[in-house]
């Protein structure tokens, strides 16, 4: 069996008041929590490029900002996201981007000398049948579901690449991968967006349109785990203050992530019903089942990360209608 001894010197790092903390992609949904987050908790030094800054997926231009930018602390949460229409309508742009970014952010924190690192996954690097709640053991134990295969490989690849640095460089590079996320600063449409962004946009376009039904895609069976967003961002500093020793004790060197989560699930339909319920639509919800279900259910097992004393607050209801709130104003002022 593969053992690999800690450096020693790098026991005590963790996520310090003074650090300075580069934020990749903290315009998106889980970048925006995480800020919010980090200005909660007074991390004033927190390092931030647009994409019309600094473009990720260019090798030459990520090594010249980490280079002049004194970086102590990554938060990799950029990337290339979507729902199944998205996944499978875009497969070359979701594992390319992914995989650029990813490989880009890693390696010029390692050469620049940046030994703490967060990489932000997903939970569809899980095999698409799988025993369930799912363990991070179950990772690379059987097909993935072909709907989002190529970016759950980038996922992975990301992944891997941390680990890989930890093993050869005695890096300190953590990963989470948490369940299906929703939250303020989502993309809410009909095709491109998650599930949540995508019910609560048809949703209220059909109230407003006092449309007779709204027409779920899939059966409604499939089941999932949702955890909102600042939970997360929540998660990812509670991780990286844990010292080195501490986060490593319930990982390997080759299954060094945790899953992130709630632990309960629902049926996309028992969903549908509470989000008509939050938008106040009167009308009937109508399944297509002629769509793609995708994974049947994915529920994260979280003894892990709950064993470094973290659990979820936000309920789902009180998220859906804080969604919701901020999705009615983001509407209103556009």
């Amino acid at each position: 069996m593969l053992t690999y001894v800690w450096p020693s010197s790098l026991f005590n790092l963790m996520l310090k008041k003074d650090s300075r903390i580069y934020i990749a992609g903290h315009k998106g949904m889980v970048g925006s929590a995480i800020m919010r987050a980090l200005s909660k908790q007074d991390y004033p030094n927190r390092i931030t490029r647009c994409h019309a800054d600094l473009d990720l997926t260019q090798q030459c231009a990520v090594r010249d900002f980490f280079e002049q930018s004194e970086i102590d602390v990554v938060i990799l949460a950029a990337a290339k996201v979507g729902g199944i229409w998205a996944n499978n309508t875009y497969p070359a742009e979701f594992i390319y981007n992914n995989l650029m970014i990813q490989s880009n952010v890693i390696h010029a924190a390692y050469v620049t000398g940046v030994k703490t690192l967060l990489f932000l996954g997903s939970s569809c690097i899980y095999p698409k049948y799988t025993e369930q709640p799912i363990q991070e053991k179950a990772l690379l134990s059987g097909p993935l579901e072909p709907t989002n295969e190529p970016y759950a490989i980038a996922k992975i690849a990301g992944l891997k690449l941390c680990e890989s640095y930890n093993r050869q460089y005695g890096t300190d590079y953590r990963t989470l991968m948490p369940c299906n996320l929703y939250g303020p600063e989502d993309h809410f449409a009909d095709k491109n967006s998650h599930v949540i962004p995508a019910l609560i946009h048809k949703f209220h376009q059909a109230k407003l349109k006092q449309l007779p039904h709204v027409t779920v895609w899939g059966s409604g069976s499939p089941r999932r785990e949702f955890l909102y967003v600042d939970d997360l961002a929540e998660a990812c500093l509670h991780v990286l203050r844990q010292p080195q020793d501490t986060y490593h004790q319930g990982t390997q060197p080759m299954c060094a992530h945790l899953n992130v989560g709630t632990g309960k699930d629902l049926t996309i339909a028992d969903l549908a019903q509470h989000i008509k319920e939050i938008t106040g639509y009167s009308g009937s919800i109508q399944f297509d089942s002629n769509q793609p279900d995708g994974t049947l259910q994915k529920k994260l097992a979280i003894d892990r990360i709950q064993a470094l004393n973290w659990q979820p607050r936000v309920s789902l209801e009180e998220g859906l209608q804080i969604t919701y709130a901020w999705y009615q104003s983001k509407v209103s002022t556009d």
